[in-house]
């Protein structure tokens, strides 16, 4: 009874998913927690979808004219599994940046759970902006530069919670070329110029945080004395749409 499907219609077939029992401690505690819960304990580590059949609008199924095994399975959980560790990001992949991180913000990682969720996305975020960068993306108004682009802020804006000031993203892109270059070595040659794509943005963007920054302090402020507790919709959309919130 095992199916994938990739929604209501198409292809579509059994499945055979690989799971790793983490342990009671990652998961919930509940008594009833099995497989299929949403906690992290039962870890689905690999998927491989026997695609045999199309799925018509009216939910009838036909054979494939080619079937084929459609397999997923992610380089992170394999890392995490191979090395006895619970998360992603205590694998050697993310580590570097995490220690980046530390040095550059003065906190260790996994002693506050908002620090932590601050550095996850930052170290997450930077792999990705120094590959899209290489790839040739830059940032913009539009398209996938505008994906780049609120990317970078993401991680800026994460970067403040953690009392991390001035451009901290291009200093650390280097750290990710040195982890990944093995691989990529794309990444080494291309640092230097990502490196200076990011400060320009990291620079734009200080200015443009630092002005929705005071609007926002003044309005709360302000809905303070009024007595009031939300915020404006009108503010909200210029906060997100002039300042990149």
């Amino acid at each position: 009874d095992n199916f994938w499907s990739m929604g209501e219609t198409g292809p579509c077939g059994p499945c055979s998913e690989i799971i790793l029992d983490q342990g009671k401690d990652v998961g919930c505690g509940r008594p009833d927690c099995a497989v299929g819960c949403s906690c992290d304990r039962f870890l689905e580590l690999w998927n491989l979808v026997f695609m045999q059949f199309n799925r018509d609008a009216r939910g009838e199924q036909t054979p494939l004219p080619r079937p084929c095994i459609d397999t997923g399975m992610g380089l992170e959980r394999i890392a995490a599994v191979v090395q006895g560790v619970s998360s992603n990001y205590l694998t050697d992949l993310f580590q570097p940046l995490i220690r980046q991180v530390e040095s550059l913000c003065g906190r260790r990682y996994g002693h506050d759970a908002n620090t932590d969720v601050s550095m996850r996305v930052i170290v997450d975020h930077l792999r990705a902006i120094t590959f899209l960068i290489t790839d040739g993306v830059l940032p913009s108004n539009e398209g996938r530069g505008y994906v780049l682009r609120r990317i970078i802020r993401r991680a800026a804006r994460h970067g403040k919670k953690i009392d991390l000031s001035g451009p901290f993203l291009s200093q650390s892109c280097d750290v990710v070329a040195r982890t990944m270059h093995d691989a990529y070595p794309d990444l080494a040659d291309a640092r230097d110029y990502v490196a200076r794509v990011v400060l320009a943005e990291e620079e734009r963007f200080a200015e443009t945080l630092d002005g929705g920054l005071r609007i926002l302090q003044e309005e709360v402020k302000s809905l303070k004395q009024q007595n009031l507790k939300q915020l404006p919709g009108e503010v909200c959309f210029r906060l997100y749409d002039t300042f990149g919130f």
